[in-house]
Order: C-alpha cells, then structure tokens, then sequence
C-alpha cells in the first residue's frame, strides 16, 4: 500500500518541524507552508491525499482555505490540528469539509491514529475537553 502523501499548514515554523518529523516514518510528508493561499496552491499542484491544517493561518482561517479548496473541485481530505478546543471550532471545522479535528495538546496521543482514521475514509473527532465536559454539565443557575 503506497505511503499517505500529506502536506502540512500552520504559521508556526516549529510546530511544522515538530508534525513532519512525527509523521516522518509512516507518511510522507510533501510539503510545509505557512499561509492559507500557499496551502491552496500547493495541494492544487501537488495533491496530496491529506492536508493537515491549523484553523488560523495568518492570511486566511483554515475554514476559508477549505472552502476555497471545496469551490476548485479538490478531493484532498482535511484534517484540522488546532490549538482551538471549543465545540464551536470543532463544528465549524466539520461544517467545512474536515474529515478530522485534533487538539494539538492531544497530538502526541492522537494524530497518528487520527490520519490513519482519515486516510482509511473515516472520521475523527477529539474527545471533549474538561472544559467541555463543565459547559455541557453545568445547570443553568
């Protein structure tokens, strides 16, 4: 079976380090980038089966980079690895073609099962945060 190809979007230069060289055994990872308009035209160019993507990226917000993608006809899964731990962003991320949503406190316990997941046409969503867990508990007063 022919390695995932997966191309990597986050502002942060360390944070592309650190995912490439998790990833780097089991996936090749074609590509690193910084801007929504550059993870655009890359996975137009180099199709990768799955774009991993930080919900902000600095020109754009993932969301907008996934519709732009959505409109050109692209078949790249998407998979959000986000800082962003609300329901809201989870949702939103679904809402936009996501096929998964990762936490990136939880990546070292989830990313590599996530793509899996994603990779084999599945979906993968976070487990719900403490926070989210008191949110969704809480009596109204």
């Amino acid at each position: 079976m022919p390695r995932v190809r997966i191309l990597l979007a986050d502002p942060n230069a360390s944070m592309l380090a650190m995912v490439a060289e998790m990833l780097r055994d089991e996936f090749d990872v074609v590509g690193a980038v910084h801007t929504g308009a550059d993870a655009v035209r890359d996975v137009c160019t180099s199709t990768p089966d799955l774009l991993i993507l930080s919900v902000w990226l600095g020109d754009m917000t993932g969301f907008e980079a996934a519709q732009r993608l959505q409109a050109s006809g692209c078949k790249t899964k998407l998979l959000y690895l986000s800082l962003h731990e609300g329901e809201a962003f989870v949702n939103a991320a679904f809402e936009n073609g996501a096929s998964g949503y990762v936490f990136k406190s939880q990546a070292g316990s989830d990313l590599l099962k996530a793509i899996r997941v994603v990779a084999n046409g599945g979906v993968f969503r976070p487990k719900p945060t403490s926070s989210d867990l008191d949110c969704a508990t809480a009596q109204p007063a």
